[in-house]
This record gives structure tokens, C-alpha cells and sequence, in this order.
């Protein structure tokens, strides 16, 4: 889980920031501030995986604030001012949203943070995972699924020359266990595995005969992720 804090002189910035949190179960935000040197000095005895920080304060700018931490983390800069937007993406932030911002934008910041936090600390080690399914504990490799299908509140998932396994569970959360950058969501219904894509045609992924549709909400980091491969 991420440990995260947050840093804003408004207070109702904060609530709306606490509110948001609490609905997001891989974010845990242990602590808010008002003032930055209440927040710096947290920081320097307690390190933390993400920064909250609103850039238009009185006594210090968050950009300011940050260049200054001593250690660095990942950032996620908020505020009504989109002249800072530059500056802030020079620092290597995670993301930049600016206020009033409404949970799915912020949903969506959050979640490019937790990919990079993945991928920070994902085990290189691991190879499978279990899935409770059919009253039993299955185990499954990662090389082996060829794509998840999700199906509400249940999903399926498809597995080389072996039966499909049915769970209840969402495509969001299984895609939280899933080793990045190997596996992509690419449609609201659908997880793939970039290594078993045989071809990619018209906006139609080919997987063991299988026809997948790409969305538009998924194709631009669809396509980025395949041509980095």
C-alpha cells in the first residue's frame, strides 16, 4: 500500500483530498498539513512513498517545498494555478491536477502513482498468484494467462491448455496483483498480457484466436506500451 501525506494551506482542500483517499484502497493517507514546516519535519523523521502538494502557498511554494525535501518521493502537485503546470512536470511529478478536481481526475492521477510504485517494488521473484475460485485456492502462473475477461463483479481468466477459472472479483483489483509492465488493461472488459499478442489490427488484439477489443479510453497507453517492447 502506499503511504502517502498531503500538504495544502486550505483545509477543505485537505478534506476533499482525505475523502478521496479513503475510497482508493492501495492508498493510505497517514497524515495532513496546513502548514509546511509541520509537513517538513514529518518528512524528515517518517519517509513516505507520495506527496499531496499544492503549489500556491503563503509561506513557500510547493515546487519550492519539494526541491528542498530530503528524500525524495513521488509527488502529485494540486492547485488552481495552471501556469506552474511546467515547472512542475521538470521535476519529474507524477502528475499535476488542477483544482476544483473531481475523483475520477484524481482517481486517475492516483493510479499512474501506484503503477510507478509497482514497479519500484514488485518482486522479480514472483511468478504466479492465487486466486480463490470454485471453493479452493488456485495457483497461477503469470506466463500462462492468455487474457482476464471481466464480467461485472466476476471475471474470467483464461489460461493456457487448462480449464478458465471464474472468480469474484474486479478486472481493478486483479490488475493491482498483476506484474507491470507485462500485463495492460486495454477495454473496460479486458486485461492482456503484452507477450501473448500475436498481432494487433484495426484496434483488435489477436490472442490464441481470441478477438479483443482496444477502447478509446485505453488505446493511446495501449499503443505506447507495445512499442516500447
Amino acid at each position: 500500500m502506499i503511504k502517502a501525506i498531503a500538504l495544502d494551506d486550505e483545509p477543505l482542500a485537505l478534506d476533499i483530498l482525505q475523502s478521496f483517499c479513503n475510497t482508493i484502497e492501495y492508498v493510505d493517507l497517514l497524515k495532513t498539513f496546513t502548514k509546511s514546516e509541520d509537513a517538513f519535519k514529518y518528512l524528515k523523521k517518517y519517509p513516505v512513498d507520495l506527496l499531496f502538494l499544492d503549489i500556491n502557498m503563503p509561506s513557500i511554494s510547493g515546487i519550492d517545498f519539494y526541491k528542498n525535501l530530503p528524500n525524495k518521493m513521488m509527488v502529485i502537485f494540486t492547485t488552481a494555478h495552471s501556469e506552474y503546470a511546467v515547472e512542475g512536470f521538470t521535476l519529474s511529478a507524477t502528475d499535476y491536477i488542477l483544482k476544483p478536481f473531481s475523483f475520477p481526475r484524481f482517481e486517475q492521477a492516483v493510479d499512474k502513482a501506484y503503477t510507478q510504485w509497482k514497479l519500484q517494488n514488485q518482486d522479480p521473484e514472483q511468478l504466479y498468484l492465487f486466486i480463490r475460485a470454485d471453493y479452493s485456492l488456485n495457483k497461477i502462473l503469470f506466463s500462462d494467462i492468455l487474457y482476464i475477461e471481466g464480467l461485472d463483479d466476476y471475471l474470467k481468466i483464461h489460461i493456457q491448455n487448462q480449464k478458465t477459472i471464474v472468480a469474484r472479483m474486479t478486472l481493478k483489483t486483479l490488475l493491482q496483483k498483476l506484474p507491470v509492465p507485462e500485463f495492460i488493461r486495454v477495454h473496460r472488459s479486458y486485461i492482456v498480457p503484452i507477450s501473448k499478442i500475436d498481432k494487433v489490427r484495426n484496434k483488435m488484439i489477436y490472442i490464441n484466436q481470441e478477438e479483443i477489443p482496444v477502447s478509446a479510453s485505453y488505446e493511446t497507453a495501449f499503443f505506447t506500451a507495445i512499442q516500447k517492447e
